[in-house]
C-alpha cells in the first residue's frame, strides 16, 4: 500500500553522509580511500551505511592531482553544509596552509559552511587544513612522519605524535600517511558499526582488518635481512593460542631466539613489546567476542586469554574507557542497518561517542 511504504520509508533514518574535500594537489590515493572504505561498508541486509561525496573550494570543475590528471569533481563547496563527517585528504599544494600556517579566503569561507558537530578527519597532510583553522588548538594529532617537525613548528599548540599510525580524539581523528588513512577509515567504521561490518570492509578490501592507532609508524625501520630470522611465526603461533597462558620465552622459543634477541627483533618489526602486542590482541578477540557472541564475561576472558573476568574489565578499561559491559550494550542497543555517529543526536550516540572519547588516550599509546 502507498501509505505503508510512505511510513517504512519515513522511519528509515538517513545515511551518515562523508564529505571529501578535494583541494589541488589532491594524492588519488588517499582522495580514493573514503569510498573505497565507507562506500563498501554495508548492514547485514546489504544496505548501505554511509553515502560518499566529493567536493571542492570552488564550483563544480577540474581539481589538480599530484599525478599526470585532473579529476572532475561535481559538487561545490555547499556540500560541506551537508557533512556529518568532513574528511580531507593529503595534498601537496597547500600553499599558505602548509607555509604559514593559515587559510586562504577561499578555503575558510568554505569551512564556515560547516554545521556545528560535524565529525573531522585527515589523512596525512590533510591535518595541516584541520590545524590551520583552529580545530586542533591542544589537541593530540598525527601526520606523515616526515611532516611532523613542520607542523609542531607551525602549529605549536598541537601535540603532534609522529609515532603512531592514527588519532582518535572523538569527534576529530587524524592519521599518518597513505596508507595510515586505510586504518583509520576502517577504525572509524568500527567505532560506527562493530566489528563484523569493518572485517567485511577489510575482507572485500583485502587489507588487514585492524591495526591499532598505536601501531609505529614504520620510520627509519628497514625491513629486515630475508636471511635473519623474523617474529612472524612467534606471532601466527601466539595468535592460535590466545586462550592459554603465554610467556615471553615461549614466543622466543618459536624462533629459536634468546629473550633479550626476540624482544629486541620483535619491537623492530611491530614498533611495541611482545607484551604489548598480546594484550591488544587479546582485547581485539575481546571485542570481537562481545559484539558478536552472546558469550558470558567469563567465557569471553577465559577465551580470550584473560583468566579471569576481572583482568579482563581492568585490561578493557585500560584500553577502551569502558567496561565489557557498558562495550557490549553499546555495540547490541544499535542496530547494525542504522548509522550511528558520534556526531549526531540518535539516541544511542552519546554512548558511543563517550566510548570512543575515551577510548583515544589508548590508540595513542605505543
Amino acid at each position: 500500500m502507498p501509505g505503508t511504504t510512505s511510513v517504512s520509508s519515513a522511519e528509515q533514518p538517513p545515511r551518515h553522509r562523508v564529505v571529501v574535500l578535494a583541494l589541488d594537489g589532491v594524492l588519488p590515493f588517499e582522495l580514493g580511500i573514503p569510498q573505497r572504505i565507507f562506500g563498501r561498508a554495508k548492514s547485514p541486509e546489504g544496505a548501505p551505511l554511509y553515502d560518499v561525496v566529493t567536493c571542492s573550494i570552488r564550483p563544480p570543475g577540474p581539481v589538480r592531482t599530484d599525478a599526470d590528471f585532473n579529476i572532475l569533481v561535481e559538487s561545490g563547496p555547499e556540500a560541506l553544509a551537508t557533512a556529518d563527517t568532513l574528511l580531507i585528504p593529503a595534498s601537496y599544494e597547500l600553499g599558505p596552509v602548509y607555509e604559514e600556517g593559515r587559510l586562504t579566503d577561499e578555503l575558510a569561507a568554505a569551512l564556515a559552511l560547516l554545521r556545528p558537530g560535524t565529525r573531522l578527519v585527515s589523512i596525512c597532510t590533510g591535518g595541516y587544513v584541520l590545524a590551520a583553522a583552529g580545530f586542533l588548538d591542544g589537541r593530540p594529532a598525527s601526520t606523515h612522519w616526515s611532516s611532523a617537525a613542520h607542523f609542531q613548528r607551525t602549529f605549536p599548540r598541537i601535540k603532534v605524535d609522529a609515532d603512531v599510525l592514527f588519532i582518535d580524539d572523538g569527534d576529530v581523528l587524524t592519521s599518518a600517511g597513505v596508507a595510515a588513512g586505510i586504518d583509520l577509515c576502517l577504525h572509524i567504521v568500527r567505532r560506527d558499526h562493530g566489528t563484523a561490518v569493518a572485517n567485511d570492509v577489510a575482507r572485500h578490501t583485502v587489507v588487514p582488518p585492524h591495526r591499532d592507532g598505536g601501531q609505529a609508524q614504520y620510520i627509519q625501520r628497514p625491513v629486515p635481512d630475508a636471511q635473519l630470522a623474523t617474529t612472524t611465526t612467534a606471532r601466527a603461533w601466539a595468535l592460535a593460542r590466545l586462550h592459554e597462558p603465554i610467556q615471553l620465552r615461549d614466543m622466543a622459543e618459536q624462533e629459536s631466539m634468546s629473550v633479550r634477541t626476540f624482544t629486541r627483533r620483535f619491537r623492530e618489526e611491530a614498533g611495541i613489546s611482545p607484551g604489548q602486542w598480546l594484550v591488544r590482541q587479546r582485547v581485539e578477540r575481546a571485542r570481537h567476542l562481545l559484539e558478536a557472541t552472546d558469550l558470558s564475561v567469563d567465557q569471553i576472558a577465559r577465551n580470550a586469554g584473560f583468566g579471569t573476568a576481572q583482568s579482563m574489565r581492568q585490561h578493557l578499561q585500560a584500553a577502551l574507557g569502558v567496561s565489557p559491559t557498558v562495550y557490549r550494550r553499546t555495540f547490541r542497543a544499535v542496530p547494525v542497518v542504522t548509522a550511528v555517529p558520534a556526531v549526531t543526536a540518535a539516541p544511542a550516540a552519546p554512548a558511543l561517542t563517550a566510548v570512543t572519547a575515551q577510548a583515544s588516550p589508548a590508540l595513542r599509546t605505543v
